[in-house]
């Protein structure tokens, strides 16, 4: 991949893909050259342009040099020749007598003879220094933030579906959010041993994927998340139920339609089962009783993301002698653009899972989880292997978020974050991306 940039919006799919599609690219996600992959693919670009005659006007004759070592011969009717002389071994370099010359050959390396005479490039000879990537305070503050709780009091009021039992998510929201709330009442007796200081009863919610918030009565009872590697998850915690009416309300979240694979109709998303467990009846399966449906946030239906819509709620200024870490928070801020031309980003490492939006256009998902592997030494002599020359082991699998600077007024640009988990927006800063190369 010569360049990635950036998955905008909702678009990263996966699921549980960064906004980042920068793959370590030769031109990174912000359009800046990363050395020393793009000096040395443009020397392999220019050694094959040179080859261009002798490649378009035959099949390759192949000839061994020796026990790991051949010759790829590209020979044109009007004389043009071009060789690629391959050493095959990972840990040993070879000397090979080509057309009566010498030739050395570092392990695993390829070298261009474009007259079949003289090496201009090897693949494994790097002549350019790597680049020094920064990442730099920029003299832009968000400042004056303020919060909008999203509602979850009068959800089942403003609900428009229901249905006996549990529906898949996508096929309900069809990706118009990454959002379903499933709404539903429990009814406990009066009699039940809990309420008179028994162990308290427990909540156990089945989901598809990819992520779930619990609250019951209005209160936060916990999350469960899925990954990469199993969508599915299962939130399993005590719960504070009370005599009569008790109201669940599961929020069930996307990040990302599947983009990777077959039978894409058969990847399920959303709740599959809930029981309360710890009564005196054992446990209630709520699974197939009454639910009540709504799509999206309350904050995305009146677009609050928006400059337009960003006034139709009031917003309670978020000093920093008070700030809350409460669940489902909206917050917005003002900022002037940075002054100079580098490239911009948001660094959301004090966050935790949500999404962001700057003058109403979306950043994208966020999410501070942290990278696992096996980040040791690096070598990529032998058969490529995708979990080779890993980095960032230990680190957010992103902390950076790209802010395209044509997204940007002067003065007075609006951010807004919602934010799943209780993070804090005090801490987002914007910051400029800088990339020095070393002189050869």
């Amino acid at each position: 991949m010569y360049h990635g940039g950036t998955n905008f919006g909702r678009s990263a799919g996966g699921p549980f893909i960064t906004t980042s599609y920068d793959y370590d690219a030769p031109i990174d996600e912000y359009g800046l050259i990363r050395e020393p992959k793009y000096g040395h693919l443009k020397d392999l670009h220019k050694a094959i342009k040179q080859c261009e005659h002798a490649l378009v006007s035959s099949d390759p004759t192949v000839t061994s040099l020796g026990t790991y070592e051949q010759a790829h011969v590209f020979s044109s009717k009007n004389g043009a020749c071009a060789a690629f002389l391959a050493n095959y071994h990972s840990n040993s370099a070879a000397r090979v007598k080509f057309n009566n010359r010498n030739y050395d050959l570092p392990p695993w390396s390829i070298s261009i003879l474009p007259d079949c005479r003289t090496d201009v490039f090897n693949t494994a000879r790097v002549s350019f220094q790597t680049s020094q990537i920064q990442m730099l305070p920029s003299n832009s503050r968000l400042l004056s933030w303020e919060t909008y709780d999203e509602d979850v009091s009068s959800l089942a009021e403003s609900s428009k579906i229901t249905a006996s039992g549990l529906l898949e998510q996508i096929s309900t929201t069809r990706d118009t959010s990454d959002y379903l709330w499933y709404i539903t009442s429990a009814d406990i007796s009066s009699s039940e041993s809990f309420l008179r200081g028994r162990n308290k009863p427990s909540i156990t919610v089945h989901s598809a994927g990819h992520a779930v918030h619990v609250f019951v009565n209005g209160q936060f009872s916990g999350s469960a998340f899925g990954t990469s590697e199993d969508r599915s998850c299962t939130f399993n915690g005590p719960v504070n139920l009370r005599a009569g009416t008790n109201k669940i309300a599961l929020l069930s979240v996307a990040v990302g339609l599947p983009n990777v694979g077959f039978h894409f109709e058969t990847w399920k998303a959303g709740i599959t089962g809930v029981l309360l467990h710890g009564l005196d009846h054992g446990q209630k399966d709520l699974t197939w009783q009454k639910w009540s449906y709504q799509i999206g946030l309350k904050g995305e239906a009146m677009n609050l993301v928006s400059p337009n819509g960003v006034s139709s709620v009031d917003w309670v200024r978020d000093s920093l002698a008070v700030r809350s870490q409460s669940q489902l928070k909206w917050h917005k801020a003002y900022f002037n653009a940075p002054d100079g031309v580098e490239p911009l980003a948001l660094d959301l490492s004090s966050m935790g899972k949500g999404q962001v939006w700057i003058n109403g256009q979306s950043i994208g998902r966020y999410w501070m989880v942290y990278a696992k592997g096996a980040c040791g030494s690096c070598n990529y002599a032998g058969t490529y292997r995708p979990a080779k020359c890993q980095l960032g082991c230990g680190q957010p699998t992103q902390r950076w978020y790209h802010v395209p600077r044509s997204w940007l007024k002067p003065t007075k640009n609006l951010i807004v974050v919602f934010e799943e988990l209780g993070g804090n927006p005090w801490k987002i800063a914007l910051v400029k991306r800088t990339i020095h190369t070393p002189a050869n």
